[in-house]
């Protein structure tokens, strides 16, 4: 029997179709479940929180949702190890529910994707992130090569990491940035990151590796159809470029 992950839908989710496209062309048994069926999830081994502005992203981007009752599932199962995927908004209520970076118990945040500088400025770009840490650091990104550098988009008006300066100590010595920012050619410098994004962070990962928060859509450059430049053969359909993200995380699911 096939593991199910759950893509998991909130007031104000969307990318969810692009997310639950890109896992099933991955091979990943994957289905929608509704911030109403919050019971159903404990079946699943696997969780996927797409972006969007989950409740309006009042208070804070993420504060809300990070308190939802399908959180209280998250949290257990992360704590169990399953593994935790949180995209864009999904990466900023990961890290309000504190299991992102991980570095207290659960549900002390510790750090966040808060306004990019300068403040409230919304970007939509394409971008790259280059693996920062060895693949094995994490589970979800075990089966990518080292310096692994995934296309994506970046749009978001709060997607730098912010937290006190001993706890980006912490967050660095501890191997907790599994991706910065970088340009195509791999390069990583200041210039590269499109936010201000301390220690040039586009994803975190926890202490234990099974939950990554990753702010850059890379659903959103995974197939052909996307980068036209991909195309080797004639279907454009066919997943390329960003789908390597989630080709890795549907394997780790399916020996985890």
């Amino acid at each position: 029997m096939s593991k199910r992950i759950a893509v998991l839908l909130f007031p104000g989710t969307n990318s969810e179709e692009e997310t639950l496209r890109i896992l099933r062309d991955c091979g990943g048994d994957a289905e929608f479940v509704h911030w109403t069926h919050a019971s159903a999830l404990r079946q699943y081994a696997a969780y996927v929180l797409p972006g969007g502005f989950a409740h309006e992203d009042r208070i804070r981007a993420g504060a809300i949702a990070a308190h939802d009752a399908m959180m209280e599932t998250i949290t257990a199962g992360a704590g169990e190890g399953k593994l935790v995927l949180g995209i864009c908004n999904g990466a900023q209520i990961l890290l309000e529910a504190g299991l992102a970076p991980g570095t207290h118990p659960a549900r002390q945040a510790t750090a966040a994707f808060t306004h990019n500088a300068p403040e409230r400025h919304f970007i939509c770009r394409h971008v790259y992130v280059k693996l920062a840490v060895e693949p094995s650091r994490c589970a979800i990104t075990a089966s990518l090569p080292e310096d692994a550098l995934i296309p994506a988009w970046a749009a978001h008006g709060d997607g730098r990491l912010a937290a006190r300066e001993e706890e980006l100590v912490t967050i660095e010595n501890g191997r907790h940035v599994a991706f910065v920012y970088a340009r195509a050619d791999g390069t990583v410098d200041d210039a590269a990151t499109p936010n201000g994004s301390a220690l040039g962070c586009a994803a975190l990962t926890n202490r234990d590796g099974n939950v990554l928060a990753i702010m850059p859509h890379a659903e959103r450059d995974a197939w052909n159809l996307n980068h036209l430049a991909r195309l080797t053969g004639k279907d454009v359909l066919a997943p390329s470029g960003g789908s390597v993200l989630f080709e890795s995380f549907v394997k780790a699911v399916s020996i985890s």
